[in-house]
């Protein structure tokens, strides 16, 4: 009798067992070659972002970075579903007969888990409409609070929105949380600066100055790449009994908009002072 068991059990283990090994050691190594092929495209991607700091990513690279890592996503849940009903079968697990039960527990599940579907759902629109994608700098308005998460987009997936700020805090939003989004680097930005001076000031001094700065700036061999166009005065914003504000506008590089405005705020000021015009503050 203990002679039949150990030679079904040998036989099982050079049959069913076998296969189960190697069933478990293909979604290893195909889990293994998937993300590396998905490392290889992202980084790729990646490095002609970070070859120089005037480039920026084109609407296709973010959108090419996030579906890589979705379609590989998919395509390892889709891997591992398969291998696991393969596997419940040769344990002796009759796999038409957990029909029933998993409908059962797939309702439950569904009422358990509308929020993440619901994440899912609002993630493959988000990536399939290309609202934003990888390396985009964006503003979040998320349900139930009322800080906007802003950032750096640095992951996207069906579920979740992986953010990082300015002060190198990581944000996780789920996107079926997401109520609205600002895309601040989208094809391009614009650089804003209103210049408040006194209301008595010489209005057309003052803008040709601020021409001046902004030919002078288009010119500079270190602010020139990241501007699409020479800065323009649009004029004044804004007027009171005391104070004018004469508005500067500049179109730049996806993301580079705080940075020129920071630039063309220095060159302002230093140019009225040259001139002996006395600015109130810059905002």
């Amino acid at each position: 009798m203990a002679l039949g068991i150990a030679s079904d059990t040998t036989v099982w283990l050079r049959s069913q067992g076998l296969e189960i090994v190697l069933l478990i050691l293909g979604a290893i190594l195909f889990s293994r070659f998937a993300t590396f092929i998905r490392d290889r495209v992202t980084n790729k991607i990646d490095a002609g972002f970070r070859s120089s700091d005037a480039l920026v990513r084109t609407e296709a690279a973010k959108h090419r970075h996030a579906l890589a890592q979705v379609l590989t996503w998919v395509v390892l849940t889709i891997v591992y579903v398969l291998v696991g009903m393969e596997v419940l079968r040769r344990l002796g697990f009759q796999v038409t007969g957990l029909v029933a039960p998993a409908a059962v527990l797939g309702a439950a599940l569904g009422f358990g888990a509308q929020r993440i579907v619901q994440d899912i759902l609002a993630g493959f629109f988000l990536i399939t409409e290309r609202q934003y994608g990888f390396g985009d700098v964006v503003s979040i308005s998320v349900t139930g609070s009322a800080e906007l998460a802003e950032g750096t987009v640095e992951d996207v997936t069906l579920r979740i929105t992986t953010l990082r700020n300015a002060d190198g805090e990581v944000i996780t939003v789920p996107n079926g949380q997401i109520v609205k989004v600002t895309n601040l680097s989208k094809d391009w930005a614009r650089a804003a600066i209103d210049v408040p001076v006194a209301a008595s000031a010489d209005i057309t001094r003052i803008n040709e100055i601020l021409h001046q700065v902004g030919a002078d700036a288009y010119r500079d061999r270190r602010l020139e790449p990241l501007l699409l166009d020479e800065p323009s005065v649009m004029g004044v914003e804004d007027l009171t009994v005391d104070q004018m504000n004469i508005r500067m506008v500049a179109r730049t590089l996806p993301g580079k908009q705080f940075e020129v405005s920071r630039e063309l705020r220095v060159r302002v000021a230093a140019a009225l002072r040259r001139e002996g015009i006395s600015e109130t503050s810059t905002s």
